[in-house]
């Protein structure tokens, strides 16, 4: 019998000390121990507790960091040898990590009933009542975990929401039946310069906040004083809502030739419009006289004509049916009982997303007969019910269930009904349709290639846009376009339109990405992007006219991915200024996955009055760097901030900071180094693998709603390493992460307590 059988029953153990001490002892105590002991914790990590073998497990979070560091090539530091024997440490590791994750049984998590974020109820509602409500002007904000809005453990309900839910209930079930009669006689609604009601976006346009109370049709008209020279040309006026281009029309600025001309003339137009509180905006599209207008005569009526008021009329009765009735009724409800029912049944089970009891049926029937005792109409009893069901919690919420106490694994796949919902809240951030819905109450949808052409189908649905808006717009920080500020005095030309088109460039690339299946590395460098006129001049690239959005390839490297937008690079900077922090900082938490800790207490201030004045934005770092307590992460940080000032603070490109040429060259952690925006980009995309991992991670939290945790490491890997062998289709790991054990299974609520209290 072998000795070192006799001496260590536990063989594979004994080898694996063996193995440490041979291979990753020397390491550490030449290599790392100097810096990272208990007098010196340099990056806030002190390796005396890995010195031996049983740690790489015991302290896994901690070797985990170690060996990402290592496969970065950021340790050891520059100036510091390498070790020969780095790659034979990093191979130990990965293979302690493996073994160690083979004996673990697998474990999809546990999810708790998550109630529905503003944006799905807003999607929710479209698609269950055909009806326009917008849940993020009327609900409080949600809680963000782990990066996203949609984790269950945060998406609490609050004495206001729940006030919110029963107001929006009231008004979207008057709202999808439309049986309460308008008003009698139309209400006028003005917002005029005079009463400085309105905000001036530029010359030529103006934009005022509105609360439209009822659906219906609007005449709006718009008071455009003044006239321009004999030879003017037309104009085409533009009318928006909530950003959106609802209508346009030609106007004519010459003079009329009429005696009596009306220099305070008018134009209309006359649109549906829906309930709610809305932002409109009003102005000349592709209006190039009003660039070279003295801003003193931007105003003058013998001059120039602008448009000074917007005046909303209505509501009007519409002639065409509404969608929703069509969606609702789908009989005669004053037919008989049997149609009555038959419409609240359907109604329910697509609310709830699952089949109904003839008892939860009853119960709602109860609304419309209570309706109908006090003198209303059998249509204003169904829009009771309907009231009902959206206060309902088997609406506001995604309740799965546990599987029957006797299974004694309590790890169990989720319903088939139960799995439709993930997989409509994944993809749309709404309910399942009817077709999906169906398969899952027929028990088809796991049958061979069923869920595959599902997601396909799902995926090529417009509805799917809801990834580029919810996921995107968290993963990218895009909706904090929104609440950003940048400095009118700065940066002039920021405003709505370019904000808008900033937005919709994002967007639009996510999702070309999405439904073309186009690799991962385009979201680094890719080398097209999405234009209209208004952008197209802002970044400097000709040929592009008109305010739609096309497809443009890039024919220089100036731009390039999604970090060369400006959409990206106007959230990662300061209103005044850019910020090699922030971008730095963006990268790493967004890109590469390896997001730096907190900044340390009383970091000392940037002297802004000298950005750009008395020295480069990049001098002023180089000196904040210079602080030993602050270099360890700026050393990370800035070098890829640096790599985008060549962008400032709203992403047009620059070569001078103030009076001081834009240096943007810098060197990564692992040594490669750049000199230009383009070639960090490239750099980058040779980190490919670490930017897979970041998305996936990101995409596996999203899907679940819920944090990731130890157990998840497997998946993770798996997923990671699947869709490098597949060359990273942007689809290929959507449908993994929809075929992956969490997405389909569920632990089960006991031994989420059980565990939970063990860690206590």
């Amino acid at each position: 019998m072998c000795l070192l059988t006799l001496l260590c029953p536990a063989a594979d153990l004994c080898a694996a000390d063996a193995a440490f001490d041979k291979t990753v002892q020397p390491v550490l105590n030449k290599t790392c121990t100097p810096c990272h002991n208990d007098t010196l914790t340099s990056g806030g990590l002190n390796i005396t507790a890995f010195a031996k073998s049983g740690s790489v497990l015991e302290n896994r979070e901690g070797w985990e960091r170690v060996l990402a560091k290592l496969q970065a090539g950021e340790m050891p530091p520059k100036g510091v040898p390498r070790p020969v024997q780095l790659d034979a440490v990093v191979k130990y590791l990965q293979d302690e990590f493996q073994k160690a994750d083979r004996d673990i049984k697998p474990d999809p998590g546990h999810v708790v009933a998550k109630r529905l974020t503003r944006f799905e109820y807003t999607n929710t509602i479209r698609d269950l009542l055909a009806v326009d409500f917008r849940a993020e002007k009327s609900f409080p904000t949600d809680d963000l975990g782990a990066g996203f809005d949609n984790i269950g453990e945060v998406l609490t309900v609050s004495p206001v929401l729940m006030e919110k839910y029963l107001a929006a209930a009231a008004s979207i079930a008057s709202r999808a039946i439309g049986a309460d009669p308008l008003p009698k006689k139309p209400i006028v609604a003005e917002y005029a310069n005079k009463d400085k009601r309105i905000r001036r976006v530029n010359f030529s346009t103006i934009e005022a906040t509105h609360r439209i109370d009822f659906d219906g049709e609007y005449v709006i008209r718009f008071a455009l004083p003044g006239e321009r020279a004999a030879d003017a040309k037309p104009v085409m006026l533009g009318f928006w809502m909530d950003g959106k281009l609802l209508h346009s029309m030609s106007v004519e600025t010459k003079p009329s030739g009429l005696v009596y001309f009306d220099p305070y003339s008018e134009e209309q137009m006359r649109l549906f419009l829906p309930e709610g509180d809305h932002v409109f905006r009003a102005g000349f599209m592709n209006d190039d006289f009003v660039k070279g207008i003295d801003a003193k005569d931007a105003y003058n009526r013998k001059k120039n004509k602008f448009v000074d008021a917007m005046i909303f009329v209505g509501p009007y009765a519409s002639s065409v049916e509404k969608p929703s009735r069509k969606k609702i009724l789908i009989c005669d409800p004053n037919s008989g009982a049997a149609c009555v029912e038959r419409i609240v049944a359907d109604l329910a089970q697509r609310a709830y997303r699952r089949p109904v009891s003839k008892t939860e049926v009853a119960s709602l029937i109860k609304f419309v007969n209570l309706a109908k005792a006090e003198g209303q109409t059998t249509e204003q009893g169904i829009q009771l019910a309907i009231q009902a069901m959206l206060v309902s919690p088997n609406f506001l919420f995604r309740v799965e269930h546990d599987a029957a106490p006797a299974d004694a694994s309590r790890v169990h796949p989720i319903s088939e009904v139960e799995l439709a919902s993930r997989l409509s809240y994944f993809l749309w951030s709404s309910m399942p349709d009817d077709e999906l819905l169906g398969l899952a109450e027929a028990g088809k949808l796991r049958a061979p290639g069923v869920l595959h052409a599902q997601m396909k189908r799902m995926l090529a649905d417009s509805r799917s846009a809801a990834l580029a808006d919810n996921f995107a717009g968290q993963w990218l920080e895009l909706r904090n376009l929104d609440v950003v500020k940048p400095d009118p005095q700065k940066f002039p030309e920021w405003g709505p339109d370019l904000r808008d088109a900033m937005k919709a460039e994002t967007r639009m690339f996510f999702d070309y990405v999405l439904r073309e299946n186009r690799p991962a590395g385009d979201f680094l460098d890719g080398r097209y992007t999405f234009l209209n006129d208004r952008l197209a001049k802002f970044y400097g690239v000709p040929g592009v006219t008109g305010t739609e959005f096309r497809k443009v390839d890039l024919a220089t490297d100036q731009r390039g991915g999604i970090l060369g937008q400006a959409s990206v690079l106007t959230v990662s900077s300061y209103p005044t200024r850019t910020s090699v922090v922030l971008r730095g900082k963006y990268i790493l938490q967004n890109i590469l996955n390896s997001p730096p800790p907190p900044p340390p207490p009383d970091v000392p201030l940037l002297d802004e009055d000298a950005v750009g004045a008395k020295a480069s934005l990049r001098q002023q770092m180089e000196k904040h760097r210079a602080n030993a307590m602050c270099a360890s992460c700026h050393n990370k940080m800035d070098p890829l901030g640096f790599g985008l000032e060549n962008y400032d603070g709203i992403g047009r490109w620059r070569t001078m900071d103030g009076k001081f040429p834009v240096d943007a060259s810098g060197t990564l952690p692992n040594g490669r180094s750049f000199s230009t925006p383009a070639q960090m980009r490239s750099e980058l995309k040779s980190q490919l693998p670490e930017f897979a991992r970041c998305m996936t991670e990101k995409m596996l939290t999203y899907s679940l709603g819920r944090g990731l945790g130890p157990y998840d490491r497997r998946t993770v890997d798996e997923l990671t390493r699947k869709w490098a062998e597949a060359g990273y289709p942007f689809q290929s790991l959507i449908f993994q992460i929809v075929e992956s054990l969490p997405f389909q299974s569920r632990r089960g609520e006991t031994v989420a307590a059980e565990i939970g209290a063990v860690k206590k």
